[in-house]
């Protein structure tokens, strides 16, 4: 006979942990943000989740599946940082520059936790209500159906495409960032002009540009050929009512 499943709010732990502490899945997940961004994703096990939670490492598996569970909740966690305030205006480019801009910002913020869940797909609630708001701005400012799956699969991924980038070199060891860092003021400033003409002419820009993430300005790219795009089909449109 099958084993009866039991329903996931029936394993949830009930009894404090020895220190006093009621045990929740956003307690256990607000815990490996921490590990995360003091130790890496190295540090991160369920034997040393469970000693800085003082509890058993099985009592995690009443919350989570496994350990690959519990990343796409910490994913799914900072889609809902940047969901937290964000409010639509009802202009489309100002509501998608916002929401992007927080999204690349609440990953920044953690960069570890970054790096090991930009590239998941979790299908949780934060996630779901990210992607309906997103595809319902751009059907709401008049993008057909296919138009506005592809500037939101364009958007999304920018975004956190950029923010896997910016992660990862948040998270480098302090000297290898300065080392990366540094050579935009050393080697690629002291190229000559005749063999790196181009790299010799903008030396100084790329000195302090390439220091600051590209996001917002592509972004701001991404936006400009949505609203073009956004635009010929408005006119498109005028035209056959004449």
């Amino acid at each position: 006979m099958p084993k009866r499943v039991v329903p996931e709010e029936k394993r949830r732990r009930r009894r404090p942990t020895k220190s006093g502490t009621v045990l929740s899945e956003q307690l256990i997940v607000e815990t490996a943000l921490r590990m995360l961004r003091e130790h890496g994703s190295a540090g991160l096990t369920a034997r040393r989740l469970g000693l800085a939670l003082d509890a058993d490492p099985s009592t995690l598996y009443r919350y989570f599946r496994g350990m690959d569970d519990l990343t796409l909740a910490i994913g799914d966690a900072l889609i809902g940082q940047a969901l937290a305030g964000w409010r639509r205006t009802g202009e489309w480019r100002a509501d998608l520059r916002s929401f992007g801009l927080r999204v690349h910002a609440a990953y920044v913020e953690h960069p570890q936790a970054a790096v090991l869940t930009a590239s998941r797909v979790s299908g949780r609630a934060n996630e779901l209500a990210a992607d309906e708001a997103v595809l319902d701005v751009l059907r709401t400012a008049g993008f057909p159906l296919p138009d506005a799956v592809r500037v939101y699969h364009a958007f999304i991924d920018t975004t956190l495409g950029f923010a896997a980038l910016d992660a990862a070199s948040l998270a480098l060891p302090g000297a290898a960032l300065h080392a990366d860092e540094e050579m935009w003021s050393s080697t690629y400033a002291r190229l000559p002009a005749a063999t790196h003409p181009r790299l010799a002419e903008a030396a100084p820009l790329l000195a302090t540009r390439m220091l600051t993430s590209a996001y917002p300005t592509a972004l701001e790219m991404l936006l400009d050929s949505a609203a073009a795009q956004l635009d010929g089909i408005t006119d498109r449109g005028a035209g056959k009512g004449r």
